[in-house]
């Protein structure tokens, strides 16, 4: 049984910028002094444009981030990885940042035993960042870091409409995406557990286990892989090897891209570190 001690989030959730990238969560009502920036409520919702088949440079162009950010997010993974399938584009971006999230929360959760209020009106994004996913907390109000407090804030705040919109405009298979979000969970908890034991803090390595172990039986993540220790092998796969040259990911369902009957290509690490 682990025991969390809860502590108060500092304003600039601090305790998080050892933990990389991924965990970084910009606290500030005033996200960027140059240009305006969508909230992740506005990404998810309906009513946008609904694109057709291939991106063309055209219809790239035609998308301001500000009109559509979800689909400017989509097409800019699809120029970065010169893929002309939208839906790996989408499969892509969405991993990314279910990636984002599970990695702030569970960093939260696991240092401070508390997460902050991270509902989507109060997330503002920019979907014209690289990678890792830039997001920006209008204010820190703390909740509670359980399983059940993180599942509603992310897996139903968050991933739900998410899954809902990229499955509705881009056709992408919504057990691929819960895929996605399993995957991104198990690498976000995995990297928290190999910081904190580098670091000899084997209270924060456990409370992450537990915490991924957790939310990956919620119904929406059960069956989606199997977790073995920290190492996680997904039943999917989120399609990246359709990328020109790529390979396919360290805990992906394939040991080598479907259509290639050579060796093994070259994995990429699964989101948030490697798989094993």
């Amino acid at each position: 049984m682990v025991l969390l001690l809860f502590v108060d989030l500092d304003p600039d959730l601090a305790a998080l910028r050892p933990l990389g990238g991924f965990s970084v969560l910009h606290a500030s009502p005033h996200p960027s002094p140059t240009r305006p920036l969508p909230t992740l409520a506005h990404a998810y919702a309906p009513g946008h444009a609904q694109e057709q088949g291939d991106l063309t440079p055209d219809a790239r162009a035609q998308v301001q981030m500000w009109e559509d950010p979800l689909a400017f997010r989509v097409q800019k993974v699809a120029a970065a990885l010169r893929v002309p399938e939208t839906r790996v584009a989408a499969s892509v971006a969405h991993q990314g940042l279910a990636a984002r999230l599970w990695s702030v929360t569970l960093g939260c959760a696991a240092l401070y035993g508390g997460v902050p209020d991270l509902a989507p009106p109060l997330l503002r994004w920019d979907p014209d960042a690289t990678a890792p996913d830039d997001l920006w907390l209008a204010g820190v109000r703390p909740l509670p870091g359980d399983v059940a407090a993180i599942a509603e804030l992310v897996l139903h705040g968050h991933l739900v409409p998410l899954t809902a919109a990229l499955h509705a405009r881009y056709r992408v298979a919504a057990g691929l995406l819960w895929g996605n979000a399993a995957s991104a969970l198990a690498g976000a908890g995995r990297e928290v557990d190999r910081w904190a034991r580098r670091h000899g803090r084997g209270d924060t390595a456990a409370r992450a286990r537990s915490l991924t172990t957790g939310l990956l039986a919620h119904p929406l993540l059960a069956g989606t892989g199997v977790l073995t220790g920290t190492a996680f092998r997904r039943r999917s796969c989120c399609l990246y090897y359709r990328a020109p040259g790529a390979g396919v990911c360290g805990d992906c369902c394939f040991s080598r891209p479907p259509a290639s009957p050579r060796s093994p290509q070259p994995t990429r690490p699964s989101p948030g570190g490697p798989s094993e």
